[in-house]
């Protein structure tokens, strides 16, 4: 059974595009096993110098070694959208001037000890569109 109306589609899209996308927003999700568990945490981002830098709320010492990042934009009324998924390892930024000059420029969820930093380098980028499929 398909969720999708008849009139829309996922389309692919390059990794060029995908990155695009991602540039052109800023806030999405930091994704990452922690037990038994999925993790979610809202992640507000910036890319620069080919890596991707969250600002979230998760403790840094949850954080593992490699990490997803989701971010999307769907336009409900319309039914079209798009949808980017990052996935490598992660580190924490912990360098005292690196962190205050990314503390300035991105907003933070929560202020204290679960106010982590964190460099994702990107080993896959993907993305898909929803579009209007046409006749």
């Amino acid at each position: 059974m398909s969720i999708l109306p008849a009139s829309l589609r996922m389309a692919e899209v390059s990794g060029a595009e995908a990155l695009w996308l991602l540039e052109g927003s800023s806030m999405g999700r930091l994704v990452y096993a922690q037990r038994d568990l999925t993790i979610l945490r809202p992640g507000r981002h910036t890319w620069e110098c080919g890596r991707l830098v969250v600002r979230t709320p998760a403790p840094a010492a949850a954080v593992p070694l490699a990490a997803t990042y989701h971010v999307d934009e769907i336009r409900a009324v319309a039914g079209t959208g798009w949808s980017v998924t990052v996935t490598g390892p992660v580190d924490v930024i912990t360098d005292r001037g690196e962190a205050a000059h990314y503390r300035r420029t991105l907003a933070g969820w929560s202020h204290g000890p679960h106010d982590t930093l964190l460099r994702l380098h990107p080993q896959t980028v993907s993305g898909f569109r929803l579009v209007r499929a046409e006749a």
